[in-house]
């Protein structure tokens, strides 16, 4: 779940995803600041209370202040950041990890704020809490390896059979634009390719909620390690599996 408000410059988020142990303070406090580098690939980097992209200070925090369920950050400064003030925080209740940002100002305006910082800040904050929260226990009942191959190649025929229709000239490009288009949308909209419905499978969020839009996007650009490895490498990057679908 996503929540965005923004209001005199100032911006609210809040994402959250199902948990089955609720973590405590403590253990949300030591694992941000190495999680995030996990999640980035270690392209941003925690150095103290301080986020980094190489040279580039992000994000810097103030001490933690730590509750039996919670911990939360006071925002402090960095490139990303116009002026201190607002807070960042990571609480277990109610059988959710919930993470939330309130009084943040960003330094770049707000329509383009919107357009890039933002998603990226969705998308890194979700997989850490999918990672927070495991995989286990499992969303559903795993789908069978090769039932996510019969998949594929009905998704595979779809797709050359959508560009064959669209065009002849430039095929290679059309038929990869239709594959990305058609596979994002599926995963983020119900889980369920073409060939998912035929062999009765579907994408999920290790919780067992809808995988989001970028979600989608890193499992489709990790595809090609998953070939390569020939293990799932991108749904542990997505924070993502498949599972039976056992819907109507």
């Amino acid at each position: 779940m996503t929540v965005v408000h923004m209001n005199g410059g100032q911006i609210a988020t809040q994402d959250s995803v199902a948990i089955s142990r609720e973590p405590t303070g403590r253990e949300l406090h030591d694992g941000y600041l190495h999680g995030i580098q996990e999640v980035t690939l270690g392209l941003v980097q925690a150095r103290g209370t301080a986020l980094y992209l190489g040279p580039l200070e992000l994000l810097r925090f103030g001490p933690a202040t730590i509750t039996g369920s919670a911990v939360e950050w006071p925002i402090v400064g960095g490139m990303t950041a116009r002026a201190p003030g607002g807070s960042f925080r990571i609480e277990a209740a109610g059988g959710r990890l919930v993470a939330s940002v309130d009084g943040y100002r960003p330094r770049l305006p707000l329509p383009l704020y919107a357009l890039s910082q933002l998603p990226v800040h969705h998308l890194l904050t979700r997989l850490h809490l999918l990672r927070v929260r495991g995989r286990e226990p499992a969303p559903g009942s795993a789908a069978a390896p090769h039932d996510r191959r019969r998949a594929a190649a009905v998704d595979v025929a779809f797709c050359f059979t959508l560009a064959g229709i669209a065009g002849r000239r430039r095929r290679l490009p059309l038929l990869l634009g239709i594959a990305a288009v058609y596979h994002v949308a599926c995963w983020s909209t119900s889980g369920r390719t073409l060939g998912g419905l035929v062999v009765g499978e579907r994408v999920v969020a290790v919780d067992g909620s809808q995988p989001s839009l970028m979600q989608s996007v890193v499992r489709l650009l990790s595809l090609p390690l998953a070939w390569i490895t020939r293990r799932a490498v991108h749904d542990e990057l997505a924070g993502t599996d498949v599972i039976i679908d056992s819907a109507p």
